[in-house]
């Protein structure tokens, strides 16, 4: 989740990044000095948080990035008979029923999960870790409204209205996280009833569904950097609440405010996960692994690296951070069990109504 963002811009500024790392990239390691996390894209480190962790626990930890996290764990899930790694990261609450209904994980209490908000934690049985938070909201180009003197919209229902026309971009539900939150996020606003008409009212006003958020924020949304120099004419985007201080602290020339804005009645309250994988090859390593996600040190590094909140009670978060980009006062949230009970059917509907 974060916001699942700015990976090539995080690389120039250290942060570990990478498709493998690690000694021996790409081998099958069994050797138990290495640690394999499996996650999706957006994983990012600082060089020197990992760093400590590899000479203080003896590990070498070695990244492999799946795509976006639904990709991520439907690939676990197939192969957890003979899994990729040891540690799965990115594993959110619109997918979490879905990983532990499979079998995914085997449990395991982090040390330092006291630290750790009960609001957060949502399986009593410890098979996953608490790691960070964050809100799935539209984000908005300033500068398209200001130029056509227009309010940027500020409520789900907002976005059905005939000024808004073919100004939306949104990710397929059924294989992006932002999709699938935005799915969630107005299925809880309308209710099991009233979303699908909802869905049918964005159709007819020109919402665009693209795959993932990569291609929703880099190449169709006018108000992102990249956006911008590829043509990107939606100035309306199914992004992060935590996607405006990316533009700030990223940009080549810093401004003085951040270029996009979020429309807060359109958020969605997203929790990550980490757990150890069923059947992982280093259990041991996997375990002190965790330890880490909920460690300070990397609770604190994680904001600007990845663009999510820290879930570790006391945990500072960058001024440039909260000033740019504070979680959502009033999210949308819907019960774990009310999303395993409905989103596949659910998918399954909002697929006939807005890609047929």
């Amino acid at each position: 989740m974060h916001n699942k963002t700015f990976v090539a811009a995080a690389v120039g500024l250290g942060l570990v990044a990478l498709s493998a790392c690690g000694s021996s990239q790409g081998q099958d390691k069994t050797d138990g000095k290495t640690v394999t996390l499996v996650s999706h894209d957006s994983w990012a480190v600082s060089k020197s948080v990992l760093a400590d962790f590899e000479k203080r626990s003896g590990y070498k930890v070695r990244v492999l990035k799946d795509g976006d996290a639904g990709q991520a764990v439907n690939k676990a899930i197939l192969t957890k008979d003979n899994p990729q790694g040891d540690v799965l990261f990115g594993v959110d609450n619109t997918l979490l029923s879905r990983a532990l209904d499979n079998g995914l994980f085997q449990p395991y209490a982090a040390k330092g999960l006291d630290k750790v908000g009960a609001r957060y934690q949502l399986d009593g049985k410890h098979r996953v870790t608490p790691v960070d938070y964050g809100d799935i909201c539209v984000n908005y180009d300033k500068a398209y409204f200001s130029e056509h003197h227009l309010a940027p919209p500020q409520s789900y229902a907002d976005l059905t209205k005939p000024q808004y026309k073919n100004l939306l971009v949104t990710e397929n539900a059924a294989t992006a996280s932002p999709g699938l939150g935005f799915l969630l996020g107005s299925a809880a606003r309308f209710g099991d009833n009233g979303w699908p008409d909802y869905w049918k009212k964005l159709k007819a006003n020109g919402v665009k569904v693209v795959d993932g958020w990569e291609q929703a924020y880099y190449q169709e949304f006018s108000g992102s950097s990249e956006g911008k120099k590829a043509g990107g004419d939606r100035p309306l985007v199914m992004s992060y609440a935590s996607s405006p201080p990316a533009e700030v602290i990223y940009a080549k020339k810093r401004p003085a405010t951040a270029p996009t804005g979020v429309a807060t009645g359109t958020c969605f309250r997203q929790i990550e996960f980490a757990g150890l994988l069923s059947n992982a090859k280093n259990p041991k390593g996997a375990k002190a692994f965790l330890d880490f996600l909920v460690s300070r040190e990397f609770q604190e590094d994680m904001p600007l690296n990845m663009y999510v909140y820290p879930v570790v009670a006391g945990a500072e978060v960058p001024a440039d951070f909260t000033k740019y980009g504070p979680p959502a006062q009033h999210p949308e949230t819907m019960a774990p069990e009310k999303i395993a009970a409905d989103r596949d059917q659910w998918v399954k509907t909002w697929t006939s109504l807005v890609l047929k």
